[in-house]
């Protein structure tokens, strides 16, 4: 027995050749070596971009954000100091401002999206807003390689006979490059997905924070002390969506449209506080957030000094402004510091080198002379369209 599986064993190792172990080996090692460079680059870009965020930071400039400047100081020299706080300001008018009535109905719209979900999957497929067919109609990359596969294809119906190339195409294997390409897709989806349920968390934690405040002191504060400190933190969270557009790609909320019309309905700010907060470009900077949020530990202050409330109980409202600055600066810093230009570029150079490949290697499989088909031609003809979604 054992002499009979040392022969099976011997006749099953001789039909491997020399050059094909040779070149498994290779690829092996190839993959081995990339998956190390790549990651000792992104090790390399992390730590340099911390660096740069942590000299380029200033600590004045830090307490003049969270207002710790007296409310009267020249707007010139606030303004200064303003531009040294590390965030990227956009140039005004760089986006169109939406009214109110276009935020209105793009959240109606996203409200509808969340429903879509939970239909029918011949629900979902009827729908085309909101889908990742709308990204992939504009992309040039994707007709591209269509338009490579077709133009083979169509070659390969128009002759009778079997070029060499198509021997040639034989021996490569661009399967493997696809696996190592998939293996970064995967791990790029899961890191934007958990960007997205993180700064989702920050979001809901600001509304938590506020409907903490708003409670306690309504039941521990007098009337006028408890409105005039939920009137500032509802404001400083308005106004912390506005100077998202400071900072990546913008935000649709405007302080036109968006945070005056909050404020003229609920009367969050007098006339006079809208004054002291003029100097702030509340569009292109989220300084005014910051002060607004000292603003109401400012109210806390002047409370327990008045003898409304006791030091414990200052300080747990000071603990829940802070925490609500802390995810609003949370949003900022995520929104600050996309993924790495380095890896998106990585994946996307692999795109544009891979699928070409694929669509050409697809349609040199797919019959040539007497073996040519038009259903396996539609057939494949789908799945390097799928490939490239």
């Amino acid at each position: 027995g054992n002499q009979a599986n040392s022969h099976k064993l011997v006749t099953c190792v001789e039909t491997w050749s020399v050059e094909r172990v040779q070149y498994f080996i290779a690829v092996a090692c190839k993959l081995y070596r990339a998956r190390v460079i790549v990651a000792y680059t992104l090790q390399r870009i992390v730590i340099a971009l911390s660096f740069k965020q942590a000299m380029s930071s200033n600590i004045f400039a830090s307490g003049c954000s969270a207002g710790l400047l007296p409310r009267s100081a020249p707007p010139q020299a606030r303004s200064d100091e303003r531009r040294q706080n590390g965030v990227i300001k956009k140039d005004s008018g760089s986006q169109e401002d939406l009214s109110f009535q276009d935020l209105t109905s793009i959240e109606k719209e996203r409200r509808q999206l969340l429903l879509r979900s939970e239909l029918p999957f011949w629900r979902i497929l009827s729908y085309y807003r909101g889908t990742s067919l709308r990204a992939v109609v504009s992309d040039s990359l994707v007709w591209t390689t269509l338009l490579i596969y077709v133009w083979i294809r169509w070659r390969a119906n128009t002759i009778d006979y079997v070029p060499a190339a198509v021997a040639m195409m034989e021996k490569t294997n661009v399967n493997i490059l696809g696996g190592f390409l998939s293996f970064f897709l995967v791990l790029f989806v899961n890191q934007t997905n958990d960007r997205f349920l993180e700064m989702y968390g920050f979001s809901k934690a600001c509304s938590g924070r506020i409907q903490d405040i708003a409670g306690v002191a309504k039941t521990q504060l007098p009337y006028e002390v408890a409105d005039r400190l939920v009137c500032h933190f509802n404001a400083a969270h308005i106004a912390g969506y506005v100077g998202l557009n400071a900072i990546g790609m913008g935000s649709p909320y405007s302080k036109t449209f968006f945070f005056d019309h909050y404020n003229a309905e609920n009367n969050l700010l007098t006339p006079g506080e809208m004054k002291i907060l003029s100097h702030h470009d509340m569009d292109n900077s989220g300084l005014c957030m910051k002060e607004l949020t000292t603003w109401c530990q400012q109210d806390v202050t002047d409370a327990r000094i008045a003898g409304h409330i006791d030091t414990y109980q200052e300080k747990f409202f000071h603990d829940k402004i802070l925490a609500f600055r802390a995810a609003m600066d949370g949003m900022y810093d995520y929104t600050d510091q996309p993924p790495h230009f380095f890896y998106i570029h990585f994946l996307v150079l692999l795109s544009a080198l891979y699928l070409p490949l694929f669509a050409i290697d697809t349609a040199f499989t797919g019959g040539w002379g007497a073996e040519k088909a038009i259903g396996l031609d539609v057939l494949q003809g789908i799945i390097v369209f799928l490939q490239c979604i």
